[in-house]
């Protein structure tokens, strides 16, 4: 079992990475223009087992609202345990620690197997919030 990682850039690619992201982030759906703005700044990867979509993943770079490098890895629920989020975290891992010596990562709180994923990875809470009009709560996690 190998995935195949991309940096979407057709309509097609983009589209997976949007309805990863949507399956995952219910509360925060995003417009393929959204996506599209989002690949200009951060580092999306659309991830396949062969030519099945499996999951997605965020790398986005220090800020001045952060120092650290966030990357967000999800996978979608069918194909959870399998090794697939391993092997996307460890490349995208790559690619923030390469951007900053503190890395991060958000999860949304209802996501436990993503939780629970960051937490066995050494990730340790150190926030909570909600974004406008939201009643389910983000949880930003720091790498320790």
């Amino acid at each position: 079992m190998s995935l195949r990682m991309i940096q979407p850039s057709t309509d097609a690619e983009l589209l997976d990475w949007q309805y990863v992201h949507n399956e995952i982030i219910p509360t925060d759906p995003l417009s393929l223009d959204d996506v599209r703005e989002r690949s200009g700044r951060n580092r999306l990867t659309v991830a396949y087992d062969g030519d099945t979509l499996v999951g997605c993943s965020t790398v986005r770079p220090p800020s001045d609202e952060t120092p650290a490098a966030t990357v967000i890895v999800r996978v979608l629920p069918a194909y959870r345990r399998q090794g697939f989020g391993e092997q996307l975290y460890t490349a995208e891992l790559k690619h923030a620690q390469a951007l900053s010596d503190s890395v991060e990562t958000i999860v949304l709180e209802t996501n436990q197997d993503g939780l629970r994923f960051a937490l066995q990875h050494g990730f340790v809470e150190f926030e909570r919030y909600l974004l406008d009009g939201d009643t389910i709560p983000y949880i930003g996690l720091r790498l320790s």
